[in-house]
């Protein structure tokens, strides 16, 4: 899908495909948004590049060389966006393609910063008067997306912690697994966050001729170290609170262990006691003795009490 926006009294605005035919759009956009395009849309975006438009497994690509360049097409950034899939963060590339007159993005992932920036746009929230501003506007939406999700990930883990510091008979299994899933958001939002700072680093020595941008591209590297110190933050607190799940479930096990072990102490004794009782020789003097059997139980019954009065004793109980 293929979607248009236009600059209009310094602010972008979307043009509605019903308005007019799709090489009209294209050729008077300002931002030209493609999302998953199909072979038809591929072609009319080739007709602005003197190259085709890039494929997936050349967006996905790690090296620096190929995800920040200058070519004939303009300026390339392949910069990494938070997406979200049945409930679990993952991270999905954008490629922005930078030309002086047009801002080409083209992603396989529908992502909630493009849904965000468009029902901004169409309350005419998103100014800007150039693509290299909008391009700059669509990375400020970003790092306010992560930070928002970094926030909801701080609520998430105070949650646990009350779960696993303070409530008595809590799921401790349940707390790692929230506790697993958090660390992995926590993962894909720093390394958002590490390849935003190389984008802008990159996108902002060719700003040199616009101080506001420079200054703006600043201010959103500024929030960027901010947010990095806070994920190191949380890495920390979620490190923490799973060493401490895991210590309370080794008290736990260790708990049961000793109830089985002093239960094994508290037995024994009768145990040996009726093991003697029980072995078959003729010359045994309790045998005849009309006492013999209560006597046995009451000897049974002083050993068992015994060792279980002296761990109480010794406070091991």
């Amino acid at each position: 899908m293929i979607r248009t926006f236009q600059l209009s009294r310094r602010t972008i605005q979307e043009v509605a495909k019903e308005t007019l035919p799709l090489a009209e759009r294209l050729a008077r956009a300002t931002w030209i948004d493609a999302h998953d395009p199909d072979e038809d849309e591929r072609e009319r975006l080739n007709s602005f590049l003197a190259d085709e438009l890039p494929a997936t497994d050349d967006v996905e690509e790690i090296e620096s060389s190929a995800r920040y360049f200058v070519d004939a097409d303009g300026i390339h950034v392949h910069s990494l966006f938070l997406s979200q899939s049945e409930g679990r963060h993952g991270n999905s590339t954008v490629a922005f393609i930078l030309q002086p007159e047009r801002l080409i993005t083209f992603r396989d992932t529908d992502l909630a910063d493009f849904r965000l920036l468009r029902l901004r746009a169409r309350s005419g929230q998103v100014e800007a008067d150039s693509p290299q501003s909008l391009m700059l506007t669509i990375f400020e939406q970003k790092v306010e997306n992560l930070a928002d999700t970094l926030e909801d990930i701080h609520r998430k883990l105070e949650d646990v912690s009350h779960l696993v510091l303070e409530e008595e008979d809590s799921d401790l299994e349940d707390a790692i697994d929230q506790l697993a899933k958090l660390e992995d958001s926590n993962g894909k939002i720093r390394l958002c966050l590490m390849d935003t700072q190389r984008s802008i680093s990159f996108f902002t020595r060719h700003l040199r001729g616009s101080p506001e941008l420079q200054e703006t591209a600043r201010e959103v590297m500024r929030d960027v170290e901010t947010l990095m110190t806070h994920t190191t933050f949380l890495f920390d607190k979620i490190n923490f609170l799973m060493d401490s799940t895991q210590g309370f479930i080794n008290i736990q096990q260790n708990q049961i262990i000793k109830t089985f072990s002093i239960a094994a102490v508290v037995f024994l004794p009768p145990t040996m006691i009726a093991s003697i009782y029980g072995m078959n020789f003729e010359i045994m003097p309790e045998l005849s003795w009309p006492f013999g059997y209560p006597f046995a139980l009451l000897l049974m019954a002083v050993a068992g009490v015994s060792p279980y009065l002296y761990f109480k004793h010794k406070n091991w109980l």
